[in-house]
């Protein structure tokens, strides 16, 4: 399944069953390596938070299971390219300024992306894993949220079960980062959106269905 350059295409997170945040962007590039797509600054989303308010990050983890819970209906801000890897437990994603300029790379631990097409609608599923690594433009990086990781471990409603197999995935990227290898070797810095890629007015029908692993 080739997705052509310019298709639109939902990233879409889980939390075991449950739908937790939603991306709509454009294919920028579908082949051996993975698949690539460009999600503008004012794009649709949606991001799972309290009933109340509270964002995910204002709730206890301890109560977070049972917690009621909506949707975040909040555009999505920043221009990013996001790039999964073929059979990997990341993906990396360019953010970009206001002029276009690379600012940097995002190392996003998650469960190896299962894709999905059907009903003239096109998706990647995963399951974010908490735990991150940024990296700046001259390759120099650090973990993000290790402390939450560590935290969450401690309960048994937390989605992410195996814990040594996250680590070992950010070890894998920070390989490529340190030799400067592909996704890191550039390219994409320099990246452009095509004329008429504008963020859609809505989230395609379909955006919630079910999941696909």
């Amino acid at each position: 399944m080739t997705l052509p350059t310019g298709s639109t295409v939902l990233r879409r997170h889980f939390e075991h069953d449950r739908l937790t945040r939603v991306w709509v962007g454009r294919t920028v590039s579908d082949d051996e390596r993975g698949l690539a797509l460009w999600v503008p600054d004012g794009s649709p989303s949606r991001d799972v938070i309290a009933a109340d308010g509270r964002a995910f990050s204002e709730v206890p983890f301890a109560e977070w299971e049972t917690t009621p819970k909506s949707f975040d209906e909040s555009p999505w801000r920043g221009d990013a390219l996001m790039f999964h890897p073929v059979g990997t437990g990341f993906s990396v994603w360019w953010f970009f300024g206001a002029g276009h300029e690379f600012r940097n790379w995002y190392v996003n631990l998650e469960r190896p992306s299962e894709r999905w097409s059907d009903d003239g609608l096109a998706g990647i599923d995963t399951t974010d894993h908490d735990l991150d690594i940024v990296v700046t433009p001259d390759r120099r990086w650090e973990w993000k949220d290790e402390d939450l990781f560590t935290e969450f471990l401690r309960y048994d409603h937390y989605w992410v079960e195996d814990a040594d197999a996250v680590r070992a995935a950010g070890e894998a990227a920070l390989e490529l980062v340190r030799h400067g290898r592909f996704p890191f070797d550039g390219t994409w810095c320099d990246f452009r959106p095509a004329a008429g890629w504008e963020p859609p007015e809505s989230l395609p029908d379909g955006w919630d269905r079910p999941r696909s692993f």
